[in-house]
């Protein structure tokens, strides 16, 4: 676990390093969008950069704003953990693809509970953050947690206050396991959050920072940033009814039966997948890109990038807790995806 917080502590550093050596070469690749997957995208930029010269300038800007970029034709690739829909996709010309799995966690601030102490089913999750659980000692939650004491503390939901694909993956498993959540709710990038106490951040690094430093928090982010900033994550109940908790393998196993080409453009919902092992907010994040770009070399670039990534960047990723996409997938990505962009 130390090693990995060290690294974690590193990417901040070499990201930024890698963004400075991007604006300094016109040939670097540019990116921009989601933070969820932002600390593997910067592990692989620095070892990419060290193996071929060529960086990586990815601005960590929330997947709405990686979508307004590629549209605005500003960045060679777009970054979004909620897929855009087939139609879309076509009405753009563009074409999308999973780069990385990983998984979004609830995570709380109350003093007294280590990490994956505190157990939670989707229903009660739902309504802490509808704002009908208003504190810790609730019934509910001590029903799910034999034998442990809660303090009688408020609840604060912590969410995002930016265009998010986690926000879209979180809302999109919240209204799965919850009528009322998805009747008064539903899913979305941005939702009107319903709890009298919700405070926003900007991107997870925000929520995590709220998190952090508000007692009686709940919020959520990709598990990445829970272990970063040592926020406690909460076990979840999982759609067998086992509670488990988050990882590269809980993640995995969440993903083992996804049939990627059975929903245009691969955007596949992995929430509350069955498996006694499955983690219930897993997801994929996405790269969008043009079947016609405007720089052919830039686009070029993009995909050679991902092609040592899928090759080369899965111990990495693993090593953060993210899932590589399985070889029988990215071979299929390559043949059916890569080939329609031009170069």
């Amino acid at each position: 676990m130390n090693s990995k917080r060290t690294l974690l502590k590193a990417l901040a550093a070499a990201a930024m390093a890698t963004v400075a050596l991007g604006s300094a070469h016109a040939a670097d690749i540019t990116g921009a969008g989601a933070t969820f997957p932002f600390p593997i995208y910067a592990k692989w930029a620095e070892m990419y950069k060290a193996q071929t010269g060529t960086g990586l300038n990815y601005q960590s800007i929330g997947s709405s704003g990686g979508l307004r970029q590629i549209r605005a034709k500003t960045v060679a690739f777009g970054a979004s953990d909620a897929p855009v829909s087939g139609a879309d996709l076509d009405k753009d010309g563009m074409v999308q693809f999973p780069a990385i799995i990983g998984g979004t966690v609830p995570v709380f601030n109350l003093e007294g509970f280590a990490p994956g102490s505190v157990r939670i089913s989707g229903p009660v999750l739902a309504e802490m953050f509808l704002g009908k659980i208003t504190a810790w000692n609730d019934p509910k939650i001590a029903a799910l947690n034999p034998g442990k004491t809660f303090p009688n503390t408020p609840v604060t939901v912590v969410h995002r206050a930016d265009g998010s694909g986690t926000t879209f993956n979180f809302t999109d498993y919240l209204s799965t396991v919850s009528k009322d959540w998805a009747d008064t709710v539903g899913k979305g990038a941005a939702v009107k959050w319903p709890a009298s106490t919700s405070v926003g951040g900007r991107g997870n690094e925000g929520v995590a920072a709220n998190v952090s430093r508000t007692r009686g928090a709940i919020g959520y982010v990709e598990y990445a940033y829970a272990k970063k900033n040592n926020i406690p994550h909460m076990a979840l109940q999982n759609a067998d009814g086992q509670f488990v908790q988050p990882d590269d393998k809980t993640f995995a196993a969440a993903a083992a039966g996804v049939d990627w080409f059975s929903v245009p453009g691969m955007g596949v919902s992995m929430v509350n997948a069955k498996g006694k092992d499955s983690w219930p907010i897993s997801t994929a994040s996405f790269i969008l890109m043009y079947k016609e770009p405007a720089d052919k070399a830039q686009s070029a670039e993009v995909l050679k990038f991902f092609d040592w990534a899928f090759k080369n960047g899965k111990a990495a990723a693993v090593e953060l807790d993210y899932v590589p996409m399985p070889d029988a997938v990215t071979e299929q990505i390559r043949s059916k995806v890569w080939s329609q962009v031009k170069r």
